[in-house]
């Protein structure tokens, strides 16, 4: 009976559709070996003894859990080449500083290098070992000698440490940007119900120099949304694609006098849209309409369509009709600044006949033909979405609540 009570693994593993085999086993026996920062030395030979398989399953399983991100390696070589039990680390939230681990390779060795000290480190027989230099010792102090270990080191001091070490690393390394990206969205207020699939792709679309500046003043971007004592709901995705962060100093109570745009430009689907997801006018039937349902019930989910689509939503239909006069139009400068994270969509494409059902399905006017243009702009899909019905629901979602949100910051300024 193991003395283990406990196996501590991030909780998101055990439902990862890779997850196969032994590869949960695996993970759960590091779980309950690790220390140092999260790392633990193991031997897969002793691991394959523990959980009863082969040598090469714990390997393949060891492989796997690497390539899905659940556990890091770190090889260990002996000084003759052979093969040595390598650390492993199931990755929860921490690097480990590089120096670490020769410390702990110190205190491990005895236990699984297959050659130690004591059989091939020292110094040959037959050889003398080299005089000690000329110079005396230096004296000891009073005080206690000092522990060389990173884990007190304090946490402003790692901060520090860690910055340093990303600055002087690539920029453009996917494995940093994806570190700093995860490390600055899990401090959004909204980071249980953002998409993550628009948030990283607003964050990879920043330069390196926007990116460090969001890092900088996001902190005090919240405190100023804090001190306003409105309700904070922005989304990251839109305030990384607005850059909301270079406002800060910039926002100015006299709202910025609107631009003109042409039809079906971003900005202009972008007005459309929201126009649409106002609520309808309120509407009635005329005699006429209620003899004709009268005489022709089955008619009057027809006419209520069509009175709908014509009447329900007049500034939008103001718009359709300057599209068909090639008239440019006003657009507010919030919308404007939202409808940048509008795509192209191929007209008379699968995703343009999506966004055609759901007019349909909310009794919105569609879009007038558009003569000689191949692509419309529409709120961009997420793409970890594969139903395209589902999709163009759940972008329509995400621009409605970057439409509310907008208002609230401009109410706010």
């Amino acid at each position: 009976m193991s003395d283990h009570r406990f196996a501590i693994i991030p909780g998101w593993v055990v439902t990862h559709p890779d997850l196969k085999g032994k590869m949960l086993q695996v993970i759960c026996l590091l779980g309950r070996h690790t220390d140092k920062q999260g790392w633990c030395r193991r031997s897969q030979v002793k691991m394959s003894e523990e959980i009863g398989c082969a040598r090469s399953t714990v390997q393949s399983a060891l492989d796997s859990l690497i390539e899905i991100g659940a556990v890091e390696r770190r090889e260990v070589v002996s000084e003759n080449g052979r093969d040595s039990a390598h650390w492993y680390r199931v990755i929860y939230d921490r690097d480990t500083p590089s120096h670490a681990f020769g410390a702990w390779d110190g205190d491990d060795a005895e236990e699984f290098d297959p050659n130690t000290a004591g059989v091939c480190g020292g110094t040959p027989a037959g050889i003398p070992a080299p005089p000690a230099g000329p110079e005396p010792a230096p004296p000891a102090g009073s005080g206690p000698a000092p522990i060389n270990d990173p884990n007190i080191t304090p946490p402003v001091e790692q901060e520090e440490r860690e910055r340093e070490r990303e600055n002087g690393e690539e920029e453009e390394n996917p494995k940093v940007l994806e570190r700093r990206f995860r490390k600055w969205w899990s401090g959004w207020p909204t980071y249980a119900v953002d998409a993550e699939a628009p948030t990283r792709r607003a964050w990879l679309d920043l330069t390196p120099e926007q990116r460090k500046a969001c890092e900088e003043r996001t902190p005090d971007y919240l405190a100023e949304a804090k001190r306003s004592g409105r309700k904070f709901s922005k989304a990251a995705a839109t305030y990384l694609s607005e850059r909301a962060w270079e406002r800060l100093a910039e926002r100015s109570s006299v709202p910025a006098a609107p631009e003109t745009f042409n039809a079906y430009s971003r900005p202009w689907s972008a007005l459309r849209l929201a126009e649409l997801s106002k609520s309808p006018m309120p509407l009635m039937l005329d005699a006429l309409e209620q003899r004709i349902i009268e005489a022709k019930p089955e008619k009057e989910e027809m006419i209520w369509r069509d009175k709908r689509e014509k009447k329900g939503w007049p500034e939008a239909v103001k718009l359709h009709q300057a599209a068909l006069d090639r008239k440019p139009v006003l657009v507010p400068e919030l919308i404007v600044t939202i409808s940048q994270g509008f795509d192209k969509v191929q007209v008379g494409g699968a995703v343009w006949e999506a966004w055609k059902r759901l007019h349909h399905q909310k009794c919105w006017p569609w879009l007038p033909e558009p003569q000689g243009l191949g692509f419309v702009q529409f709120p961009a899909l997420d793409d970890g979405i594969e139903d395209l019905d589902e999709a163009v629901a759940d972008a329509l979602r995400r621009f409605q609540r970057q439409l509310i949100e907008a208002r609230k910051d401009d109410d706010a300024a």
